[in-house]
């Protein structure tokens, strides 16, 4: 991983990304991510929330996976969220939009799930600011060859 300083483009695909974030509809922190292509286009986006016609947590007013017992971190396997990178991987694919050699902004750097669907998506670089503590997602992302930046604001 390396430490972008970041330039007008990157800022403002990262501030997009922070805006998407605001439409997160799970109780957890508000994450969102942005794929673009050839550095100027914005080809999808996603938050953190219930998949489409599924009512979220946010709505409930109630966290689905602590209500089962689970703690920040664990039970990811009944959380009915998807995550931001997994919603705008999906969406792209949805609306027949390749990800291929495209760069992904997140708000947070990738987790070890979202890593393994951003290598099979193509994307060849991610640019993340807020760390999250996974270190088996940075090393897979680096052994397939994507460059994983953490942008410096």
């Amino acid at each position: 991983m390396d430490i972008l300083k970041g330039n007008d483009w990157d800022n403002y695909f990262m501030d997009v990304a922070y805006m998407v974030a605001k439409r997160a509809s799970c109780l957890s922190a508000a994450k969102g991510a942005v794929i673009v292509r050839n550095n100027k286009f914005i080809v999808s986006t996603g938050y953190n929330g219930a998949p489409m016609g599924i009512v979220s947590c946010k709505e409930k007013g109630l966290c689905f996976k602590r209500h089962l017992g689970y703690n920040h971190g664990e039970g990811h396997h009944v959380c009915i969220a998807n995550h931001a990178e997994e919603n705008a991987i999906i969406i792209a694919a949805r609306l027949g939009v390749s990800t291929e050699g495209t760069t992904m902004y997140c708000t947070h750097k990738p987790c070890f799930s979202c890593a393994k669907i951003i290598i099979n998506a193509g994307i060849k670089k991610v640019v993340f600011v807020e760390d999250y503590p996974d270190k088996y997602a940075e090393e897979i992302l680096q052994n397939v060859g994507i460059r994983l930046y953490q942008l410096k604001k």
